[in-house]
């Protein structure tokens, strides 16, 4: 059960709580929120799939929805930059009893997210037309109209996207998580519910997938507003907003690892459709898409774990307490990597099942069980990877933070969808993230244990 924490009792509470009790208690709410937000993502693909009694539509509105995800990742990667790299330094603040530097942190990144945002709608929405066509390079034309349709609903809530994860994070890293997992799965709730009735009941097919993930992400968002003023949680004020080189750098140092790592999900992501089309048309980019998706979900709860360990990492390494950091790392790393190996195994059993509940089309099935095995397979790999990265962001080396964040979307990822498909054709499509997530882990490791054995 989540416990809420007030400023009285917080610095208390995360520094001499035990820190497997700790990081469990706040990666409780966070798994929820991200399994959620996970489920509610995947719900766009899998109602899509369903806007027509037509194969050939539902392939083009699946593959759509998965050439836009290009978009929602640059979107989410600015505002986990913003959301990460405040969220970073106002928890240290925290930990080393700064709270004026905190308050106006939050603010500084809140007010940072709002104005990027508004960029984003604008600019995308003018250049809508050229950013489809650029995306969907060997789409067939239904699939770039869907890909339209999609896409500018989803710019215009640009703003509140990356507004709600910079308030998301922020509560996280205060070691409020109950807040953040409210906000979150009101949101959600609100997306599922939208999804079957905008483009089931009234047919507004991939347009009313992109209403629903809008009015979520505004419900996330006003609900994570007023969450900032309960308790003793920092309060967003117009008058602690300083957009100075100090608070941008320190955004830039904390955030820039989300940002490597989300950034380079877009780019490989366009990769990846471009690749898949221009050897299997829109059926290999439907069933890339769903397989991702599938991934994703699955690997939420891993994110969700190391979410719960992040405000304890950043909090103790702000208050000089290295060893709780340490011993929060080699936990995480263990148990996650158990538990991934249960996950991975069920995923490759089932994945017949499992991509077929997301597509019709038997072309873009075989793609995707295909994809969803290898990724299956090095699954176990993600929890040493990841906890590495979340670590050495949360302590605030930036420039070891970005190489790992940067390695399995980017680093390694982008060499092997390059040269696999090459040789292996399809196949070498199907592999390539799981060729990534093992060169990965040779990235990651050296650059963790290089810090952990300073403490």
């Amino acid at each position: 059960m989540a416990i809420k924490v007030t400023g009285k009792n917080r610095r208390e509470y995360m520094t001499q709580t035990p820190v497997p009790k700790l990081i469990l208690t706040l990666s409780v709410p966070t798994i929820i929120s991200m399994m959620v937000t996970a489920i509610y993502n995947t719900a766009d693909t899998f109602f899509v799939a369903r806007v027509s009694d037509v194969a050939e539509i539902n392939t083009s509105a699946t593959a759509a929805v998965g050439l836009v995800f290009t978009i929602m990742a640059l979107i989410q990667a600015t505002g986990f930059f913003c959301g990460h790299g405040s969220g970073n330094y106002l928890s240290r603040m925290l930990g080393a009893d700064n709270y004026k530097e905190a308050s106006e942190m939050a603010s500084t990144g809140f007010a940072l997210a709002l104005i990027l945002g508004v960029i984003f709608a604008i600019v995308g929405n003018i250049f809508a037309g050229p950013i489809a066509g650029f995306l969907g390079r060997g789409a067939s034309s239904q699939t770039l109209e869907f890909t339209m349709q999609y896409m500018r609903i989803i710019l215009f809530g640009a703003p509140f996207m990356m507004a709600q994860f910079v308030v998301n994070n922020q509560l996280r890293f205060q070691g409020a998580a109950y807040y953040a997992m409210i906000g979150l799965m009101c949101g959600a709730v609100m997306n599922m519910i939208l999804d079957p009735l905008l483009i089931l009941v009234f047919h507004l097919g991939v347009r009313g997938a992109a209403i629903a993930t809008g009015m979520g992400q505004g419900t996330s968002f006003l609900v994570l507003l007023i969450g900032t003023s309960k308790g003793e949680n920092i309060k967003l004020l117009p008058q602690n907003v300083h957009l100075n080189w100090h608070y941008i750098k320190e955004i830039i140092n904390g955030g820039a690892p989300s940002l490597f790592r989300q950034g380079l999900a877009a780019i490989s992501t366009l990769i990846l459709n471009y690749t898949a089309g221009s050897i299997g048309s829109d059926a290999a980019i439907a069933g890339m898409s769903v397989a991702g998706r599938i991934m994703m979900m699955l690997a939420a709860a891993l994110i969700g774990f190391g979410q719960g360990y992040q405000p304890v990492c950043s909090f103790n390494y702000g208050a000089g307490l290295t060893a709780r950091v340490k011993e929060g790392f080699k936990f995480c790393v263990k148990y996650s990597t158990i538990v991934l190996v249960g996950i991975g195994a069920v995923a490759f059993i089932f994945a017949p099942y499992i991509i077929s509940g997301f597509s019709k089309d038997s072309a873009a099935i075989t793609v995707g069980v295909a994809a969803l095995r290898f990724q299956a397979c090095t699954l176990p790999l993600s929890g040493a990877i990841v906890i590495s990265n979340m670590m050495l962001q949360s302590i605030g080396k930036g420039v070891k933070a970005s190489i790992t964040a940067s390695a399995r979307n980017g680093i390694c990822f982008i060499p092997m969808i390059l040269i696999l498909p090459t040789f292996l054709g399809i196949t070498g499509v199907e592999m390539a993230q799981a060729c990534a997530d093992v060169l990965s882990l040779f990235v990651a490791i050296p650059m963790a244990y290089t810090e952990l054995k300073k403490f």
